[in-house]
């Protein structure tokens, strides 16, 4: 009798063992594979059973929940959604996020181990904290400025303060309702398809993430680059550029939009936008120089983040001589976002040193005290001061009394460029119209603000679309509540 039960209280002790050894296969060495199957709902279900936090623009949320009593509880719900859908982004059970809702998500979703009371509380206590805030730095009257001004048309904007880098309006146009995607029905499958496959990309952010021929508002970086390299000594005193100028290494001559490019002066040719004399001034500062002052203001730099990622601007690194004309008048294969634009603004704005852009201002907690705060951050010495200052007469020249005139602001000073880039083959790509700007008021240390605009328009001429014409009356709205609205933290 005692042989038997020894053998069934082995045969027990084995299957003890074997449970044993198969917990720790499972609990511990297959915890990653299997946590991570998509069969394993777990995390999904914990993730969406609290509210999300809110992202925050002027003090007040763009951004919601709502409960659907469903197993996947809470869904993302967005106020005035196309509005600021290139600053939000969107958040969705089927589809993940993007933007802010991507970039901040562990302090939105009430994960990031800062928002606990005290270090490690959450992995001792296994609560979940309420979603934080996210503060952002966006005006929202400036923000609702730019995207009346673009009126649906394809395009983009955006203004920077240039003493901080604080990004005050970030738009992209035309837009989209992020709340359509919140879900998991077969409704936002529908409207994900949908708005993929429209022929106008509502979901491309053309702010921060596509690029355009800057074209004649590059020539403000081209003329930095040839005060510094001493290509040019004086702006006001005559060039050696002739007219009819043809680019170097070909039989092509350049074309100039006004008459009166001939020998002109630097000052003329940011007045007027002459292409020969920018062109010509490129060459003589070389591809060396060019490149690095491009490179100063951001041209390049693929780790640009606002903290969303942003697509890099480009400006070659190895060109030909007839390329590297073209190019320095903002064509070939130039081409940098709307944010990149703005940078080189606010850079000439800001005697020359360039913030580093930033969109978030801090995060809180759900009930308001700050978990982190974004630190102004020096970029880049994109130029000397003495060039940022004699740039910012330039732009003043432009603005005034030449293409930029309807930026004009009564009793502030506006700085401008214009710019049209035609390109393709004949120049039958789609045409972008460009204007970058500052504006200070007289009483003011420093300006206020620093907008870039690009409107692009497929059914256009190439004569029929100008930056001073399409992009100049918007910026100036811009400009307008960015004086008006009083510098506060949001």
């Amino acid at each position: 009798m005692t042989r038997y039960i020894r053998r069934a209280a082995t045969l027990s002790l084995f299957l003890l063992a074997a449970l044993f050894v198969n917990a720790v296969r499972v609990q511990i060495l297959q915890a990653d594979t299997l946590g991570g199957s998509p069969a394993n709902r777990r995390p999904a279900i914990a993730r969406y059973d609290e509210p999300r936090g809110d992202i925050v623009v002027g003090g007040q949320p763009v951004t919601g929940s709502k409960d659907t009593g469903q197993q996947l509880r809470y869904e993302r719900t967005y106020r005035h959604g196309p509005l600021y859908a290139p600053v939000t982004g969107y958040s969705s059970q089927t589809y993940g996020t993007t933007f802010l809702e991507h970039a901040e998500d562990a302090v939105l979703a009430g994960t990031d181990p800062m928002l606990a009371p005290l270090p490690f509380w959450n992995e001792f206590t296994r609560s979940e904290r309420p979603g934080g805030k996210v503060v952002t730095t966006v005006r929202a009257p400036m923000q609702q400025a730019a995207y009346a001004g673009l009126a649906g048309r394809r395009g983009a904007v955006v203004a920077i303060e240039p003493s901080t880098g604080r990004i005050l309006a970030l738009v992209s146009s035309p837009s989209y309702e992020p709340g359509l995607l919140s879900g998991n029905s077969a409704d936002v499958t529908a409207a994900w398809q949908r708005l993929n496959g429209a022929t106008n990309h509502p979901m491309l952010n053309r702010a921060i993430r596509q690029t355009y021929p800057p074209g004649s508002a590059f020539k403000i970086v081209t003329a930095a680059a040839a005060l510094e390299a001493r290509a040019v000594r004086n702006a006001r005193t005559p060039t050696d550029t002739p007219d009819p100028f043809t680019i170097p290494g070909t039989r092509t001559t350049l074309p100039n939009p006004v008459p009166g490019c001939r020998k002109a002066s630097l000052e003329y040719a940011i007045k007027w936008s002459c292409n020969t004399v920018m062109a010509n001034l490129g060459v003589k500062v070389g591809l060396k120089g060019m490149l690095e002052t491009a490179g100063r203001f951001g041209f390049n730099d693929g780790g640009l983040r606002i903290p969303s990622g942003v697509a890099p601007s480009n400006f070659d690194r190895r060109m030909s001589v007839d390329q590297l004309a073209l190019s320095s008048i903002g064509q070939f294969d130039t081409t940098a976002t709307p944010l990149q634009m703005a940078m080189v603004a606010a850079a000439v704005a800001n005697g020359g040193e360039l913030a580093h852009p930033y969109l978030v201002d801090r995060t809180t907690t759900w009930d308001g005290d700050t978990v982190r705060e974004t630190p102004r951050r020096s970029y880049r010495r994109a130029m000397f001061p003495a060039t940022a200052l004699e740039l910012r007469r330039l732009m003043i020249e432009a603005a005034e009394k030449g293409t930029g005139k309807r930026a004009l602001i009564d009793g502030v000073t506006v700085g401008g460029k214009t710019g049209t880039a035609q390109h393709g083959v004949g120049n039958a790509g789609t045409p972008y119209a460009w204007f970058i700007a500052w504006a200070q008021k007289p009483d003011a240390p420093r300006p206020a603000v620093a907008v870039a605009v690009v409107v692009e328009d497929p059914e256009a001429a190439g004569g029929e679309i100008s930056g001073g014409g399409d992009a100049a009356p918007i910026a100036r709205a811009v400009m307008v509540q960015a004086l008006s609205t009083a510098a506060r933290r949001p």
